[in-house]
This record gives structure tokens, C-alpha cells and sequence, in this order.
């Protein structure tokens, strides 16, 4: 049996998953991602919340710091964004600069993994999820570059690339609903909101109990609602746009088909000698159109 009356996350990362008491949810969900046992030491403040109208607006919904000091960007994104992509990048950058302070060695660096939640095409691909890591490869050799041993003792990573950041996209929609592991389990609920009642993925049972809409008072499951009725306008307007602009697209095409059928039979009639005058009244084309071709 599955529940569906589970607060969206993305509403959830705003309200509840702050708090220190919820982190478990949130630890859970990393851990599934990542493959390692994220326990998060606390939850920052970041340029997320916007300092100012310059600021690119790049809303970073949590910026957490686990364990071993390493910084979690973690966003939620509804609307589609044509430079999502520079988007992520500005995010992870903002986050390297703010928590290095001048006059701090490179050593107090951050690893940064960047978590993208989207509920929308983001680039093509035939995945749900995608890892974006940095690789570097020698252009003779094709060997990968490791850190040296000292290096390797101190930063407790392989490569060189291991100490730049990660990057991770889940494009939601592009789940097929069938949840076959346990970060399956996270996409499906990610997508649906719904946990099935005996999942053993990380986070997932205290989502059913700390999520559960029954335990919202009324003034937070109106603000809910209300939220819900947000997203549900947002999307309606933007498959509109998407299907009228899609019609468009089908009415230039075949005009534009047309069009380049009239000049290869104008091409034709003049390879045969044909005058002018006698090809625009075929073709329908001005003749200085035609004297072009």
C-alpha cells in the first residue's frame, strides 16, 4: 500500500526540512544519492536568499554542510530556465567564494555537491538522473591525473578531479514510475508523492510521518493549497505556451517547405532555359528572388 497525502518536496524544503529535528529526511535522500552516510551538521544561510536585483537571482532552496565539512547545494526548480545549466554553475561558484574567506589558504576550499531537482526537460538524454563530475585526461596518454600520495593522505581522494565539485540532475518527469532501488523509491515520491508503506530507502519512512498532510494545522495546509494551486496554474500556462508554440512552429515549417519546393522547381526551369517572367508566373516568385537561386 502506498500513501499519496505526502506534502510535496519542494513545498517541504522551505518549511519543514529546515529544521534540525527533519534532517533525517533530508539525510536519508542524500544518502540514497550520493552512496555514502550523510549526516548534516547544520543548515546555512547562502546567497540563496538573494542579496540584491543584481544578484542573478540564483534561489538556492538549502545549502547544508555534513560532516565533513563539505558544502550540499540542493535546489528545486518548477519552472523552466534556458540557462539552468549556468545557473548551477553560478550557485556552486557563489558557494566556494562565500565560505573562503580572503586571506584563507586554498586548503579551507570546499568540496561542493550541487543537487538539482527539476520538473522540467532539462537538456535531452534517456536517464532520470545525471552525474557531472570533472576528468582530467591526458591528450596522449589518456590517463586520468591522481593527486600524489601526500595529496592522497590529506584530502582522502584519488584524483584530481575528485576535489572539484559534483553535480547531480534528477529530471523528475522523466521518471517511468517504476521504483526498482531505493533512490527509485525517492524519484517516484519526488515526482508523485507517493511512499509505499514498508520501503526501507534511507529518509523515506520519516517523510511518511513527518510529511503527512493530516499533521498540517489549517493555516499550513491552506498555505499549501495554495501553493499547490500555484503550481498547478504555472504549469497549465506553461503547456499552453508550449503547444501554441509547438503549432507555430508546424505552420512556419510547412510554409518554409513550401517555399524552398517553389525555388528548386524555379532552379529546374531555369537549368531548362525558360525565361524570367515565365518562371515567377509558375512559381509564384519575384524574379529578382529567382535571379538569386
Amino acid at each position: 500500500m502506498a500513501l499519496h497525502n505526502i506534502i510535496r518536496f519542494d513545498w517541504a524544503m522551505k518549511r519543514l526540512l529546515r529544521d534540525k529535528a527533519n534532517f533525517v529526511v533530508l539525510e536519508g535522500f542524500l544518502s540514497e544519492l550520493l552512496q555514502d552516510d550523510i549526516k548534516i551538521h547544520r543548515i546555512l544561510e547562502s546567497e540563496g536568499n538573494k542579496e540584491d536585483e543584481s544578484d542573478k537571482f540564483n534561489r538556492v532552496d538549502v545549502l547544508a554542510e555534513n560532516n565533513k565539512k563539505e558544502l550540499i547545494i540542493i535546489e528545486v526548480q518548477n519552472t523552466r530556465e534556458l540557462y539552468y545549466f549556468q545557473r548551477m554553475l553560478y550557485g556552486v561558484s557563489k558557494a566556494i567564494t562565500e565560505y573562503i574567506h580572503e586571506g584563507n589558504l586554498y586548503s579551507e576550499v570546499r568540496k561542493v555537491y550541487s543537487v538539482n531537482i527539476v520538473y522540467f526537460d532539462l537538456g535531452q538524454g534517456n536517464d532520470y538522473i545525471y552525474r557531472g563530475i570533472t576528468n582530467f585526461k591526458g591528450l596522449h596518454t589518456g590517463d586520468t591525473l591522481r593527486l600524489s600520495t601526500k595529496q592522497r593522505n590529506t584530502f582522502v581522494r584519488e584524483n584530481a578531479g575528485d576535489i572539484f565539485p559534483e553535480y547531480y540532475v534528477l529530471r523528475v518527469n522523466e521518471f517511468n514510475d517504476k521504483a526498482k532501488t531505493p533512490l527509485d523509491e525517492w524519484m517516484r515520491f519526488l515526482k508523485s508523492g507517493i511512499i509505499d508503506e514498508k520501503t526501507t530507502a534511507k529518509g523515506l519512512q520519516a517523510a511518511r510521518q513527518r510529511l503527512n498532510v493530516a499533521n498540517m494545522s489549517e493555516q499550513e495546509r491552506r498555505a499549501y493549497e495554495r501553493h499547490m494551486d500555484n503550481i498547478r496554474i504555472q504549469w497549465d500556462v506553461l503547456t499552453t505556451a508550449h503547444e501554441e508554440g509547438r503549432d507555430e512552429g508546424i505552420k512556419e515549417g510547412i510554409k518554409e517547405g513550401i517555399q524552398q519546393e517553389k525555388k528548386e522547381t524555379a532552379r529546374k526551369l531555369l537549368e531548362k532555359g525558360l525565361s524570367l517572367e515565365l518562371i515567377a508566373e509558375c512559381t509564384g516568385l519575384p524574379i529578382d528572388e529567382i535571379k538569386k537561386i
